[in-house]
């Protein structure tokens, strides 16, 4: 089992692991602790290394297979033992933690305002979109919601990572902003992230800890995806 070093600490960039599964075919790796993100919830996989030695080997992916996170390497594979050091992109993590939490504050804002649920969503770094079961969408509307995005944005408001028992979490009142409950059954804890004061819901991506962190967002461009689907383009600051 791979312990998830990202799921406490977004900001982990850099680590010590050790080498516990080989997998020849796919180039990859398993470690027995990783900061690495495996993507998952419209977030893509994190990139960096794994220095062995003197050795810095790319990891092109990430996956998550069961309880083992996979690293997919360009170079030769490490053997089952080998001490290894990881090493985050990090900025590319860190404008795709940016992005994440904007999309969570674009969600906090249109659920609290226009109670409309989430269809669906994506991110890659300092880009995204959420899907939002809007009946209508004008211009008006849109800048309108990009105006309190950047406000809440403003207000500095604390983003908060806990765990908790699946019970326990589903007693959070609108936890799930989906328009279908993606918590499988299996899953014993859920990972809840809150933007005090505005938005909670699980998640297991990486987020900031500050919205200011975020920095202002602008609504680019929106779509009817459906009579019930409206598409939000979400783009951030460099």
């Amino acid at each position: 089992m791979s312990v998830l070093l990202y799921q406490s600490d977004s900001y982990l960039k850099t680590f010590e692991a050790t080498v516990v599964a080989v997998d020849p075919g796919a180039q990859a790796v398993a470690l027995d602790r990783t900061a690495f993100y495996p993507g998952g919830g419209g977030q893509p996989p994190d990139q960096g290394w794994l220095r062995v030695g003197e050795q810095a080997l790319p990891v092109r992916t990430v996956r998550r297979q069961g309880e083992q996170v996979w690293h997919v390497l360009q170079g030769p594979l490490p053997a089952v033992g080998t001490p290894v050091r990881g090493e985050l992109d990090w900025a590319r993590r860190y404008q795709l933690m940016r992005t994440h939490t904007a999309l969570h504050i674009l969600c906090g804002v249109v659920w609290r305002d226009y109670g409309a649920l989430v269809t669906g969503g994506n991110m890659e770094p300092l880009k995204g979109r959420m899907d939002f079961e809007f009946e209508t969408l004008r211009q008006e509307l849109v800048r309108e919601i990009e105006a309190k995005v950047n406000a809440e944005i403003e207000q500095g408001r604390e983003v908060r990572v806990r765990l908790l028992p699946r019970e326990e979490a589903l007693q959070i009142p609108d936890l799930i902003r989906t328009k279908v409950n993606l918590l499988p059954p299996d899953i014993t804890t859920v990972r809840v992230v809150e933007i005090v004061g505005l938005d909670v819901q699980a998640d297991g991506g990486t987020h900031v800890a500050n919205t200011r962190e975020v920095g202002p967002v602008c609504i680019v461009n929106y779509q009817s995806k459906g009579r019930l689907n409206k598409r939000l383009h979400l783009a951030l600051a460099p």
